[in-house]
């Protein structure tokens, strides 16, 4: 059997999400909506993430939760676009290929809500995936966001332009599936 659990982002963790962007195949990559021009360097990547570590909630411009399986770093879920008090934008990145697709993201994405919700005191969390990548798209329906359209956008600095699927949890909501 396994067991998930989450928690915060720790200095020992970095290494794993470095990993994580430089062991992936590009077409990996791309299915995701990563243009990988604007792939940063390891230096950099591991400058951002302690930079998350070093600075207090309110000033974080990512802010990180760890996906573990039987107590080892398997993912991770992070929120950036963060306007404390009134939104944020989470991103899910299951790390191993052989536990993606197993329900397992579903699982994490609702043990990871209360983090970004009560630490960020949120009104409303979105999430944007690529349209072509089903796999976050169908977690997140199955966590209980909402959709609310389609559109075309560069979702975030590390991504291409792309059609995405724009889904909403509010903190009503949220709430209410607790």
């Amino acid at each position: 059997m396994n067991a998930l659990s989450v928690r915060e982002l720790r200095e020992s963790d970095i290494a794993f999400i470095i990993e994580y962007w430089f062991g992936a195949e590009p077409e990996f990559l791309e299915g995701m909506g990563v243009d990988l021009n604007k792939m940063p360097g390891k230096l950099e990547w591991e400058q951002m993430l302690q930079e998350q570590l070093s600075l207090p909630i309110p000033d974080k411009k990512s802010y990180c939760i760890i996906w573990e399986l039987d107590d080892q770093p398997a993912g991770h879920s992070n929120i950036n676009k963060i306007q404390f008090g009134i939104e944020a934008y989470m991103h899910l990145h299951l790390w191993r290929s052989d536990i993606r697709q197993k329900g397992m993201g579903a699982t994490l994405v609702k043990m990871s809500l209360p983090y970004f919700f009560k630490n960020y005191e949120l009104k409303n969390l979105y999430s944007e995936p690529y349209s072509l990548n089903p796999a976050p798209n169908k977690t997140l329906e199955r966590v209980g966001f909402q959709w609310v359209k389609q559109h075309v956008t560069t979702p975030g600095w590390l991504n291409f332009e792309q059609p995405v699927n724009l889904w909403e949890m509010s903190r009503e909501r949220f709430l209410s599936l607790q």
